[in-house]
């Protein structure tokens, strides 16, 4: 198995622990949830169900990969295992672009809780407050990272629970009339299948950002067990967190109450009886936003690092070559990877600067320009799974069971189950194309796709020829297997491939 070396080991199982239970929590589902709910009505727990079956494949996937060649660059550097250099140029900047133009939604959107508490102070100070908060604890090391996320996401998961405890305590007691709630206002289906399918929509993007925890992942001690406990709960967080919190909202307020448009979890918690429901949520909600800027902020900066090294961002990136400066108490921070911070918070401030600028015009562009980012990586996670996972790993797989050895996070039925999800995520894209209101989305992040691929193409055509992806080791193959099987380059400003 080989690990990527340049990271620092800063992070504690508990910290990983925790990442992967509340990491992923964020306004997509606080706020995002919604427009889910409007759309599809009580049928928004199928749509969920639907998304969070996808959720769970694609992390699977992803984690046995991880596990097998745990590394900054995640599902990038699998993709450019099994498909090339292309293919990790385009996930790796897909989902870059995804997490800091997120960073300055968030960070827009934080502000403006705070300011409702203090509108004597602009919203702007309040965006370069928490972008300086941010930067300079991603900055400080990965263990000061680490540490606020824990307990941000602490925050999140002990509110949900809670939410959710609440909800079925005032359902189970008759507080709320749950049976008139989902059938008294137009049916479980008030918009057919057509609403489900729109809020499928609504549930994958509030479920992306569960990828984050294989890039964190690779820089605790134990990059493999890691990786294996975040994907063996999933299919459970999925369930409790996403599924029975929609369940409950549904069940406790009518979906077309307006108030559900504003923010399910206060109209909710409400409906149940809760003293100061609205700014109780606010709280949480601004939790939630602040844990994603942070944990956005580190994923990018890790991902264009990754980039870097691979040379498909500029090398400066990189600093001395990625060395670990272990100096302080951060737990060891990236010289390269804080120039990454710098270069990823940069470009979220300026994000930000644009949506106070132009509010109706560049930053909606950008909000649309990765829209479908987020299946565009499941997409090429699943496609870079189902390639590196072929005769050849199984047989590796037989060989090392004999042994002893065991895979960690394995996914189930290989190769069915991979090809289902593939499809069904192409189905969610084609859903959207041809869908008024989402079609927008789609035709931006296919213009940013071809941007990327010419770029890949270019970059192609100044290195030379490039000797075929080769079918990478299985999960838990010996490091002899993984080193013999990655793509090699050749051409003039080619390196080998960090193993």
């Amino acid at each position: 198995m080989s690990e990527d070396r340049s990271v620092s080991r800063g992070l504690r199982q508990r910290h990983i622990a925790m990442i992967a239970l509340g990491g992923a929590i964020g306004a997509g589902l606080f706020v995002g949830s919604g427009v889910g709910i409007a759309a599809a009505g009580p049928g928004i727990v199928v749509s969920y169900v639907v998304a969070g079956v996808l959720t769970v494949l694609v992390m699977r996937m992803l984690g046995e990969m991880s596990a097998a060649r745990p590394g900054s660059g995640a599902f990038a550097a699998h993709a450019t295992r099994a498909w090339g250099p292309w293919a990790g140029l385009l996930a790796g900047w897909m989902y870059w672009a995804l997490l800091v133009v997120s960073v300055a939604a968030e960070a827009i959107g934080a502000s403006r809780i705070v300011a409702g508490w203090l509108p004597q102070v602009p919203a702007w100070v309040w965006v370069a407050a928490f972008m300086a908060l941010f930067t300079g604890t991603n900055l400080a090391g990965v263990r000061h990272f680490g540490e606020l996320e824990f307990w941000f996401a602490g925050v999140k998961v002990a509110s949900i629970c809670a939410f959710v405890l609440l909800g079925a305590a005032a359902v189970l007691t008759g507080r709320t009339p749950a049976t008139e709630n989902l059938t008294a206002h137009g049916g479980l289906l008030p918009h057919g299948w057509h609403g489900v399918a729109v809020g499928t929509i609504a549930a994958v993007f509030a479920y992306g950002g569960l990828e984050t925890v294989t890039i964190a992942a690779a820089e605790c001690a134990d990059p493999v067990a890691a990786v294996r406990r975040a994907v063996r709960t999933v299919l459970w967080r999925v369930a409790l967190f996403y599924i029975g919190s929609m369940a409950v909202i549904v069940a406790v307020v009518p979906w077309d109450d307006p108030a559900v448009a504003g923010g399910p979890y206060a109209a909710a918690i409400g409906r149940i009886g809760v003293p100061g429901a609205a700014q109780l949520m606010n709280a949480v909600v601004l939790v939630a936003l602040l844990s994603a800027m942070n944990a956005n902020i580190y994923g990018s900066s890790r991902m264009l690092h990754a980039l870097a090294a691979r040379g498909d961002a500029p090398r400066l990136l990189t600093g001395r070559g990625g060395v670990e400066d272990s100096g302080g108490a951060g737990g060891g921070a990236l010289v390269g990877a804080g120039r990454a911070v710098l270069a990823s918070a940069a470009f979220g401030f300026g994000s930000v600067v644009l949506s106070l600028l132009w509010p109706r015009t560049v930053f909606p562009f950008l909000l649309n320009s990765i829209g479908t980012a987020i299946l565009v990586v499941w997409i090429l996670i699943a496609a870079s799974y189902l390639r590196l996972h072929g005769r050849r790993q199984r047989r590796t797989d037989r060989q090392e069971q004999e042994h002893g050895q065991q895979q960690a996070a394995s996914m189930w039925g290989f190769p069915y189950l991979g090809y289902g999800a593939l499809a069904a995520m192409a189905g969610v894209l084609v859903f959207m194309l041809v869908d008024p209101g989402s079609r927008s989305q789609v035709l931006c992040t296919g213009a940013w796709t071809a941007v990327l691929l010419v770029v890949a193409g270019l970059r192609r055509y100044r290195r030379g020829p490039v000797a075929g992806p080769a079918v990478a080791a299985a999960p838990g193959a010996a490091p002899a297997v993984a080193a013999v099987t990655a793509p090699v380059r050749t051409g003039p400003g080619t390196g080998r491939p960090r193993s």
